[in-house]
């Protein structure tokens, strides 16, 4: 069965990151563990109540995921054992699948976000200025239409509690300086072309995605952090795409949905989430993994 992970406890480490899913550990040898727990953001708020086996089935379908695209850019995955740097005393049960021993990499200070559709901020940015991070658009697209090709949509990354804001790529280049900002682009939209059409075999719509990366100490891009989870991607059951709503997804706009029917004003501190949303979102996460990556934590 799955486990449960609110927050890691793992004393004698050094804890340099807790943030709204992750805990980050300092290892020798310039090296990181990530742990992913059960808590959920939306809305960039971490809600009170954990998914229960969530961090699990984000670890597993990053884990796929950097595996499948490792031709197309290196990943931080070390491929070590996490059992062997955990302090004694500590349940190696409860880490085996949702923790990974990392390289410590310099992150790149943006959101590089692909959109293959017209949904969520990026339609409602389309909505009020008819662009998209200084991307013009056809006028006429409606909700979740698919656009004439991918667009890379880079936002600022927000600290916990604060909420990104979409960037235009002129912003990025001054940020990072054009080399990076076009390759950080170009891997980013590569990536999603990529996994859209293996996912699209699959019966499932990624309609947009977000990664982050960064650079060794040769200055190598890499992919980071997670990648192509229901966490930082809308996946959509392509059966029940329709243009014109918000589709039924395989991720967490199961629970923004319901955050925004309740009228919640996404400020701190958000609501307790029902029984039902809670396994609804747990069923969603688990149906992605399986019928993406053939996995099923039972």
């Amino acid at each position: 069965m799955p486990t449960t992970l609110s927050q890691s406890d793992l004393p004698g480490l050094e804890l340099i990151h807790r943030g709204k899913v992750r805990d980050v550990y300092a290892l020798p040898g310039n090296r990181l563990l990530m742990v992913a727990t059960d808590r959920l953001s939306a809305f960039d708020v971490v809600l009170p109540d954990p998914i229960p086996g969530k961090g699990e089935m984000l670890t597993q379908i990053s884990n796929f995921w950097f595996a499948k695209t490792a031709h197309i850019i290196p990943n931080h995955l070390t491929g070590e054992d996490v059992a062997s740097v955990l302090p004694k005393g500590v349940d190696p049960a409860l880490y085996a699948k949702r923790a990974v021993i990392t390289k410590r990499l310099k992150p790149v200070p943006v959101e590089a976000i692909a959109r293959g559709y017209l949904i969520g901020s990026g339609w409602k940015d389309y909505q009020a200025t008819g662009a998209l991070c200084g991307i013009t658009l056809p006028p006429g697209l409606r909700q979740a239409e698919k656009l004439p090709e991918p667009i890379f949509t880079p936002s600022t990354k927000a600290a916990v509690g604060d909420h990104d804001e979409n960037v235009s790529f002129d912003a990025v280049v001054a940020a990072v300086g054009e080399d990076l900002a076009e390759a950080v682009r170009k891997a980013t939209l590569d990536i999603y072309t990529f996994a859209a059409a293996y996912a699209a075999e699959r019966g499932i719509i990624v309609a947009d995605t977000k990664f982050e990366f960064g650079t060794d100490e040769n200055g190598v891009l890499h992919i980071m952090d997670e990648m192509l989870t229901p966490d930082s991607s809308r996946f959509w059951p392509a059966d029940e795409y329709a243009v014109g709503i918000s589709p039924p997804s395989y991720d967490k706009q199961f629970v923004r949905d319901y955050l925004e029917r309740i009228g919640w004003n996404k400020t701190p501190p958000a609501p307790k989430v029902p029984k039902d949303v809670i396994d609804g979102t747990a069923a969603k996460y688990a149906e992605a993994l399986d019928k993406l990556a053939g996995i099923r934590l039972d």
